[in-house]
């Protein structure tokens, strides 16, 4: 097998696998309604399969400079998400979805022009996110429609971050590891959320399904720091796994601690 045969036989497989997390992840979301849904969104099922995938290519130094890259990245996204839920509570689908991508691009735009130490992108995170979720907690509680899953769904959020996998893997070895990091989070998950959602269910609805993503994001953000330093310090394969060990420990004290909230509230007279 040529050299180049290879190589698009191997990205393609990438490909196949990154969208299959999307895609189960993006159905789960669909039939759990917005806080369950938010959690699982929250989840790293795209950024973790370009990290796995940079890491196959890539050393421990590498993948230790692009999570220092993606951390601050992480504030544009919450602040992406805040942008959209606000706007889509009276504007059209055109409308919020530009205004919140122009803010993530702007903001990474503005965050790629500096070299980002890990106290830096934590302190840009806490900002973010200290502004953020209190603003959002208006829009949290919405009832969410009955969704009906259209044909071209599953093929669109497959399309999508197949695309990214293919952009991350492909690129990395001449953009460096900090455009890598950034691109490597790009909200696959988010975009298509309001994408999908919004023309079929409506702006609020939509909304609440990202604004009660807020405290799942900020545990994101958290593993990307763990990553970070346990990848410099154990190396790749460990810290990966210690990063989604941290979303996953996250979500699931956030899922408990909600679910003993409406324990209570259902016992209160």
């Amino acid at each position: 097998m040529s050299p180049d045969l290879h190589f698009v036989l191997f990205l393609l497989l990438r490909m196949a696998i990154a969208a299959a997390f999307v895609v189960t992840a993006s159905v789960i979301t669909e039939r759990s309604g917005p806080v369950i849904g938010a959690l699982i969104a929250t989840l790293p099922v795209s950024a973790g399969p370009s990290y796995v995938f940079l890491a196959i290519d890539h050393d421990a130094a590498f993948i230790a400079q692009g999570a220092l890259a993606s951390l601050p990245i992480n504030a544009a996204t919450i602040s992406m998400c805040l942008t959209y839920v606000v706007l889509a509570q009276r504007r059209g689908m055109l409308v919020s979805c530009a205004s919140a991508f122009a803010v993530w691009i702007i903001l990474a735009s503005i965050i790629r022009r500096f070299d980002w130490s890990l106290t830096a992108g934590l302190a840009a995170n806490l900002i973010a996110f200290g502004i953020c979720i209190p603003l959002l907690a208006g829009y949290r509680h919405v009832k969410m429609p009955l969704v009906a899953r259209r044909w071209y769904d599953v093929p669109m959020r497959a399309v999508l971050v197949a695309t990214l996998v293919a952009i991350v893997v492909s690129t990395s070895s001449w953009v460096g590891p900090r455009i890598s990091g950034i691109i490597a989070i790009f909200p696959v998950v988010f975009s298509s959320i309001m994408v999908i959602l919004h023309p079929r269910i409506g702006g609020p609805p939509t909304a609440a399904v990202l604004a009660n993503s807020a405290w799942g994001l900020l545990g994101f953000g958290m593993a990307i720091a763990v990553m970070h330093v346990a990848v410099e310090q154990f190396g790749s394969a460990i810290g990966l796994s210690l990063a989604l060990a941290t979303c996953v420990t996250w979500n699931l004290t956030l899922w408990g601690i909600g679910r003993r909230a409406v324990h209570k509230a259902r016992q209160t007279p």
